[in-house]
């Protein structure tokens, strides 16, 4: 099984959140377009990407929701998110089934979701994908100048790395 691929709806769910309350990834359609990013903290890959998908969350405030979703428990999680400097939401998949990661065909980690308001996939990229944050940073950019690139030009981002 693979992630689920771009142009098909994604599945609804209800998870409870890091730190308490509950994500709907219903609700937050409803108010802009959501970037779901699945984790595991002990994956490389992740711990990579994920201070740069804080750097996407902020750059992109009020245009578009980025949410992680952490396939494992909340003080394993909570860890990762303060060793890595994430503020974005993270929900917390169930442990031991894990069914909003089988609903997105995951079998690797990090996976990322660009999810339009009407529901449908944008973007599915399994892995860390430069060009495919950078798409979404363009089309959702809450920055004034138009053009300005998400990563500083010296700064030495990867342009893949597999999942």
């Amino acid at each position: 099984m693979t992630a689920l691929n771009s142009g098909i709806q994604a599945p609804t769910f209800n998870l409870p959140l890091l730190g308490g309350g509950q994500f709907s990834l219903r609700d937050a359609l409803a108010q802009s377009p959501v970037v779901l990013a699945f984790f595991k903290v002990s994956c490389p890959v992740c711990q990579y990407a994920f201070p740069l998908h804080e750097q996407l969350a902020k750059r992109t405030e009020g245009k578009i929701k980025v949410i992680g979703v952490s396939q494992d428990d909340d003080k394993a999680t909570r860890n990762f998110a303060k060793t890595f400097g994430i503020t974005f939401p993270i929900a917390l998949d169930d442990t031991k089934r894990y069914p909003v990661s089988n609903a997105y065909g995951l079998t690797n980690v990090p996976t990322l979701f660009e999810v339009a308001q009407d529901g449908h996939i944008l973007i599915s990229c399994v892995g860390w994908d430069k060009t495919s944050i950078e798409d979404i940073y363009r089309r959702h950019s809450a920055e004034e100048k138009p053009g300005t690139p998400l990563f500083p030009t010296a700064e030495a981002i990867a342009d893949f790395r597999a999942g």
